[in-house]
Parts: C-alpha cells; sequence; structure tokens
C-alpha cells in the first residue's frame, strides 16, 4: 500500500462523520437504563448524563443549589449544563472503530426545553435568558452539534414523579409533580416542532423497562443508523 493511500485511509478515518443520537426524556423515563442496553455494541460510544460533574464544581453541587433555590441557581447551571453537554458532543472517540455517539440529552434539549421552561416560568431574568441564548446560537453555528436521530422515551409525568421518589437522589426529594409536567410539555413541543431539526423515534417507557428494551433491541438498526454490529 502507498504512502499516499494511507495517509488517505487515515484522514477517512479522523474526518467521518459518526451518527449522532440523543437519547432524550423527562426525568425518571429511564435515559440511563437505555444509554446502558447500548454500551454492548462497540461501534457505540455512549455517555450518560454527566451528574458527578454537575454535583462537584470546584467543590459546589450545581445540581443540589439549582433545586435548592431555582431562580437563584437557574442562570448558571444552565451555563455549565451546556458546557458539559457540548463537550460531550463534538469530542472526537478515543477508539477509531466507534461510528456512533450516543449521549442522555443534548445541547438541544437544553436550550429548546430546560431554558425555554425555565424562561416561562421566570426563573431566568430576560438578560440572562438573552445571553443564553446567544451563547447557544454561537456554538450551533460554529460547531457540529447537529443530531441525527432522537429517541424520546416518552411518559406520563405522575408516573415518572413516582418512579424518582423511589429511587431517592438527594438533589430530587422535594422536586414537585407540576416542575414534571412542564418538562413534559416542553418535550412535547419541542419534539413535534421544525426546530427539532432531525427524525424522532419515540417510545412508550410508561410501561417496564423490559417492553422498553424489547423496542430497542427491535429498533436498534435504525437508532445506531445502520451501523448494527455486535
Amino acid at each position: 500500500m502507498s504512502n499516499v493511500t494511507t495517509i488517505t485511509n487515515a484522514a477517512r478515518i479522523v474526518n467521518k462523520r459518526l451518527f449522532k443520537v440523543s437519547i432524550e426524556g423527562n426525568i425518571g423515563s429511564g435515559k440511563s437504563t437505555c444509554i446502558k442496553f447500548f454500551e454492548k455494541y462497540p461501534v457505540v460510544d455512549t455517555h450518560a448524563e454527566p451528574i458527578s460533574e454537575w454535583r462537584n464544581v470546584s467543590g459546589h453541587n450545581l445540581l443540589g443549589l439549582v433545586y435548592s433555590d431555582t431562580k437563584e441557581w437557574t442562570f448558571a447551571f444552565q451555563h455549565y449544563v451546556h458546557l458539559s453537554r457540548l463537550k460531550i458532543q463534538i469530542s472526537p472517540p478515543t477508539n477509531p472503530n466507534i461510528t456512533v455517539k450516543m449521549f442522555e440529552r443534548s445541547v438541544q434539549n437544553s436550550r429548546h426545553c430546560f431554558v425555554e421552561n425555565a424562561k416561562k416560568q421566570d426563573f431566568l431574568k430576560e438578560p440572562e435568558y438573552e445571553v443564553l441564548q446567544q451563547w447557544f446560537d454561537y456554538t450551533e453555528k460554529n460547531l457540529d452539534t447537529s443530531l441525527d436521530l432522537i429517541v424520546y422515551l416518552r411518559t406520563t409525568p405522575k408516573i415518572v414523579w413516582e418512579r424518582m421518589m423511589k429511587r431517592g437522589r438527594a438533589e430530587e426529594s422535594e422536586v414537585p409533580l407540576e416542575y414534571l409536567e412542564q418538562i413534559h410539555e416542553s418535550y412535547e413541543k419541542w419534539v413535534s416542532s421544525p426546530d427539532v431539526g432531525c427524525e424522532v423515534l419515540t417510545i412508550d417507557a410508561d410501561r417496564s423497562i423490559e417492553s422498553v428494551q424489547e423496542d430497542l433491541e427491535r429498533y436498534s438498526y435504525k437508532i445506531l443508523g445502520g451501523n448494527h454490529t455486535n
């Protein structure tokens, strides 16, 4: 093989476009379980939501702070969430055999669901909202944050609230059902709008985890962008 061919093949590996999949859904919808389901595929680079990072920003638990005083801490929290999601979405895989990048929630979700809901509920002042919007606009125009597929785990707010209470994360202990209803409404609006920007695969996640996993297996070829390799 010539040096030119070797260099060309190497360039193709470096420049190949990953199939990007965001696992979306309300709190307690089963996103983490869904991510773990796809860890068995060697072509998939999976990323759970970086909750541990949000709990320790140089010793500060931003997740705990935003749940304890939402209006005070939403601006700082959403800034950091955007940064952490951005790093996941644009970072290259360490393994050249990876063809699919899968992550729990996305930059787009932060913008169109959580930030919009925060503005609607008056958790963000107008200047804070505009700063976040301009930050999103800049990164979307200058970095490849595009998605190829959204797997939307659709749930009923009352069901996920009950699940959330059972799993017992300290920061979530006082999250009201009303907040989950707001997030559900934001999701429903986003995934059905032109702003979603990619195909959406909706799965009924009110059912048992076994039933959801059966659907994940059934649709795995689509979810992995045709890169279904064991």
